[in-house]
């Protein structure tokens, strides 16, 4: 999330760096759970696709995140693109594709109980990004929040992302800086998603943030194990970089909002860029499950979501059937791809960044 621009610089800076998800300075990643899978709600115990997959098997719209890149033309600005990330110092992590492993995806039902959600003193640092609180959403018993092993979490230290589908629903809830306080779930934002809706090209708003800094929603991008088990991912994976790698001062479609981007070069990459792993990438030394994660980058491509160190983010496997270990998926597994073996497609016109979020009913 991002504060409003007639606030101080200094402190706009210093809030996007604790803001919906990448924070610059932590160097390691969390490594994929060895923990059988546990009840994640009140009737179905996993996120398996056949239980409600994440990705393309939330929404029942198109959405930007589930569009085919195969054919796209590279962009006239691609080589520019890449050369200017590449110059900046490549991936996070000291040019490292690393896979943080970090963030849980829930799913709930009708039998899910229901708890309620109040904002911090700062919720959504004033304004109007967020959906209005006190609000309800479903909690699994089994849930927890990002960061920690059940609903505490140091939001000074963390993001703690709470990410919940309700399948009944129909929606998606995804809190930034959760807590349990009492009976209550505080939140520093709170965003939910209608997974039936057709939203417009500028999503929940334009300049308007969400659980992600680029408003996208976090789930729907963040590959499972039971996705990858399945043997495809029918959408774009969420990528991050350090702020000092990305354009400041400006987002492209389909983002909505930028956190806090510091690079002057006119061709360092901006939020909401969209990477597509170029079709002879030599797949041959990877696993099958390894491919499926590659297909998706050739075929949907990775979006430029937020700021951080560790460039890639799939769910944690406490609660599913399938796990990354046996999949045979690490924090390493995809460290030889290089910025230059991916090419920039789909990229639509700047925008300038204004911070004056603009909601869309």
């Amino acid at each position: 999330m991002q504060t409003r621009t007639l606030l101080p610089v200094v402190l706009v800076v210093t809030v996007v760096a604790a803001a919906c998800g990448g924070r610059d300075a932590k160097p390691t990643a969390s490594q994929p759970s060895s923990n059988p899978a546990t009840s994640a709600t009140g009737s179905s115990a996993t996120g398996s696709p056949e239980g409600g997959a994440s990705g393309a098997g939330l929404f029942t719209t198109p959405v930007p995140w589930t569009k085919n890149v195969t054919d796209a033309p590279s962009s006239e600005r691609s080589d520019a693109i890449i050369a200017a990330l590449a110059n900046a110092g490549g991936w996070g992590n000291d040019d490292v594709l690393q896979t943080d492993f970090a963030i849980p995806i829930f799913f709930a039902d009708a039998n899910t109980p229901r708890m309620a959600v109040v904002g911090t003193d700062d919720y959504c640092y004033g304004g109007p990004d967020c959906d209005e609180v006190p609000a309800e959403m479903p909690v699994p018993a089994a849930a927890y929040i990002e960061g920690s092993e059940d609903f505490s979490c140091d939001a000074a230290q963390e993001d703690c992302h709470l990410l919940v589908v309700d399948r009944d629903e129909s929606k998606l809830y995804e809190l930034y800086q959760a807590n349990k306080v009492g009976d209550q779930m505080t939140a520093g934002g709170f965003f939910v998603w209608d997974l039936n809706k057709e939203y417009p090209d500028t999503l929940r708003g334009a300049q308007c943030t969400s659980a992600d800094a680029a408003g996208f929603p976090i789930a729907a991008m963040t590959p499972t194990a039971d996705e990858v088990a399945s043997g495809e991912l029918s959408h774009a994976l969420r990528f991050i970089l350090p702020n000092d790698r990305m354009k400041e001062g400006v987002y492209v479609a389909p983002a909505t909002h930028a956190g806090g981007p510091e690079n002057t070069d006119p061709n360092a990459p901006p939020y909401g860029v969209r990477f597509r792993l170029k079709a002879d990438f030599d797949d041959s030394s990877f696993s099958d499950p390894q491919k499926v994660v590659i297909k998706a980058m050739k075929t949907y491509g990775m979006l430029l979501s937020d700021g951080g160190e560790i460039a890639l983010t799939f769910a944690d496997d406490k609660n599913s059937t399938a796990k990354w270990a046996d999949l045979g998926i690490d924090s390493q597994s995809f460290k030889e791809l290089t910025p230059d073996q991916f090419e920039v497609v789909d990229l639509d016109p700047e925008i300038e960044l204004t911070y004056e979020c603009v909601r869309n009913p």
